[in-house]
């Protein structure tokens, strides 16, 4: 998973963001389209999504709207349109933040580096009787480890990382057995259905991931 996913028609500006947040030790990927940027998206992933506005064919607020279908990744949005309503339509389809073109460098990057602290160093989750340690690769029930596959502890933290959101089986699939897989999607299934026989108390109810019916799933604490 890539950690910041820019996506940026203005070639000269999204270098120049990209090469400052390489610098940070950032991994990046540039897409100059919303198409572009949101098939990158679903099949490699972002922990950050920075997004402009005025993209050629599907804009930056359809590319929002769409990732927040599934997905809580953090999401600035970055635009020269800066009129009050724009800013609440960002906003309100589900963007963290909205900062104007153009922008101070240093202010971006200490945004940036806000969310990711407060996001994504913690090096465990918590979740009632769950503990996931991700610098380890233990998943705790009850302080008691649980033996589990790579593919079942990346399913678990990606679930558990979007808590209380609906993940598309395709998304899902995409995530962790990648675009380009040989599995078969099946695999999902059989995947979901270990993991509930080792967390759950009654696999057969379970209340931790929950199947949202043609859909796919979603983590619960």
């Amino acid at each position: 998973m890539t950690d910041i996913l820019i996506i940026e028609d203005n070639i000269e500006i999204g270098g120049l963001l990209m090469d400052f947040l390489k610098a940070d030790g950032y991994s990046v990927s540039l897409q100059k389209n919303g198409e572009d940027g949101l098939e990158y998206y679903t099949s490699c992933g972002a922990k950050l999504v920075i997004l402009d506005i005025m993209l050629p064919g599907m804009d930056g607020f359809a590319v929002c709207r769409k990732i927040r279908e599934n997905s809580n990744t953090p999401i600035i949005i970055v635009s020269a349109r800066c009129e009050k309503e724009d800013k609440l339509s960002g906003l309100i389809l589900g963007a963290d933040d909205y900062i104007e073109k153009p922008y101070d460098i240093d202010i971006l990057l200490a945004k940036v580096n806000g969310i990711f602290k407060r996001r994504y160093q913690s090096d465990t989750i918590l979740c009632r009787d769950l503990k996931l340690d991700k610098v380890k690769h233990i998943v705790y029930k009850n302080d008691s480890p649980l033996q589990m596959t790579s593919k079942e502890f990346e399913l678990l933290l990606f679930l558990m990382e979007n808590s209380g959101r609906t993940l598309s089986k395709d998304l899902l699939f995409n995530k962790i057995w990648g675009f380009d897989s040989f599995s078969e999607p099946q695999t999902l299934t059989v995947h979901i259905k270990w993991l509930r026989e080792k967390i759950e108390d009654d696999p057969k109810s379970p209340k931790h991931i929950l199947t949202v019916w043609g859909t796919g799933y979603r983590f619960e604490e």
